[in-house]
């Protein structure tokens, strides 16, 4: 598969202007820049110190595991069977990470079938449900910490105190499995510190256990560029490198990550279109909102990289004005948080661009009312595009 990126790709476009300039369309549209999304794999292979597995849950389109898997990524972290047979569907010899640490014993007998090498658990119940995985799987002990920095925090809902982390960890050396920690310092995480203070805890908890893991997985969090400048990726690959050194000495793991917004997210720009504008200039009505391919919005923030285009491909340049923003359905609950900033001459028709926009918005819109993302289009190049991502 590897030199062979365009598999799932049509002909590509120059951007998305162009397209949008030509076709007119009145649905939202998601564009792909392959160039964009195989040059931030690159970034990651070179800049992180150890192994990289993508998080397939951002986005799990074939276009972006085909181009993943041309980039050189060997490793994906699978959430559930589904994601396990789309990765097959590119690479039959990836290796595939289970790190969702709640399974049925069903998803346990397919991860086990499918060749799973991998596993996670942060609760007792849990690794009792792994009896029948074999004994040369990888079995990873996730703990959580109250560690702030994230826009917000999956540790409310997995990972294992690290009492309970050490007590998992004698349990899964005892049983023959490789033993492992992992974590995930929460989405959107700009802090290197929280690293480093998840790393030193995992060293504390494999020091309690008396057992020496082979890898530590470090988890996602990584941010994607949403405002402002770009996120110092190097940084905390550094804090990350320099941290595992100093907390583990002579018996540091090998390093694992998995991310999924960091990977994705700049590759891609959503398309909208204003529908309607009310007669106050400030409320406007777009073709897509939090049931589509906006609905990350609704948890995350509103981005600061928008843009607004004429139908004829002409930026609208007017000085920007907070707007309240309402999706297509008929639902209230269907609106953007106030204050989207656009360009004061913005008109019905107009296409309002969102860059940095490929993780969780096709992966997490609906059809609700007949609306949603649907359509991706491949693109040689995005004017919006963050060069920090090469």
């Amino acid at each position: 598969m590897r030199g062979i990126p365009m598999k799932h790709l049509a002909t590509p476009w120059a951007d998305p202007e162009t397209y949008l300039k030509r076709m007119q369309p009145d649905h939202p549209v998601l564009f792909l820049s392959p160039a964009v999304l195989q040059g931030t794999a690159r970034r990651f292979q070179t800049g992180f110190p150890g192994l990289v597995s993508y998080a397939v849950k951002a986005n799990e389109r074939a276009e972006v595991l085909a181009n993943l898997d041309a980039a050189g990524l060997a490793a994906f972290d699978v959430a559930s069977p589904a994601e396990m047979r789309a990765v097959r569907a590119i690479n039959a010899a990836a290796v595939l990470h289970y790190n969702n640490p709640v399974r049925s014993p069903a998803e346990i007998a397919t991860g086990v079938d499918i060749g799973v090498e991998s596993w996670a658990v942060d609760h007792p119940s849990e690794l009792k449900k792994l009896d029948k995985v074999p004994r040369s799987a990888e079995v990873t002990v996730r703990f959580a910490l109250p560690v702030a920095g994230a826009a917000y925090d999956f540790g409310e809902k997995f990972g294992a105190p690290p009492d309970q982390a050490v007590t998992l960890l004698k349990e899964v050396a005892a049983a023959g499995w490789k033993p492992a920690l992992g974590f995930h310092p929460g989405t959107q995480c700009e802090d290197p510190q929280a690293w480093a203070a998840y790393i030193t805890e995992a060293a504390r908890i494999a020091g309690r256990a008396e057992v020496r893991i082979g890898r530590l997985n470090v988890g996602g969090g990584f941010p994607a560029h949403r405002a402002g400048e770009a996120p110092d990726l190097t940084g905390i690959f550094q804090t990350i490198g320099t941290t595992a050194a100093r907390a583990f000495s002579n018996t540091r793991p090998q390093l694992v990550c998995e991310p999924g917004r960091a990977m994705v997210s700049e590759a891609f720009t959503l398309a909208t279109r204003v529908k309607s504008q009310r007669d106050d200039g400030r409320t406007i009505y777009l073709n897509d909102g939090i049931y589509g391919g906006l609905v990350d919005l609704r948890d995350i923030g509103l981005p600061g990289r928008v843009r607004a285009i004429s139908p004829d491909g002409k930026p609208r340049s007017g000085r920007r004005v907070a707007r309240r923003v309402f999706g297509p359905t008929c639902d209230s609950l269907d609106r953007l948080p106030d204050g989207l900033p656009l360009p004061s001459d913005t008109a019905p028709g107009d296409y309002i661009l969102f860059d940095a926009m490929g993780a969780y918005s096709i992966a997490l819109s609906t059809g609700f009312n007949g609306y949603g993302v649907r359509n991706v289009v491949t693109v040689l190049g995005l004017a919006g595009h963050s060069r920090e991502g090469d």
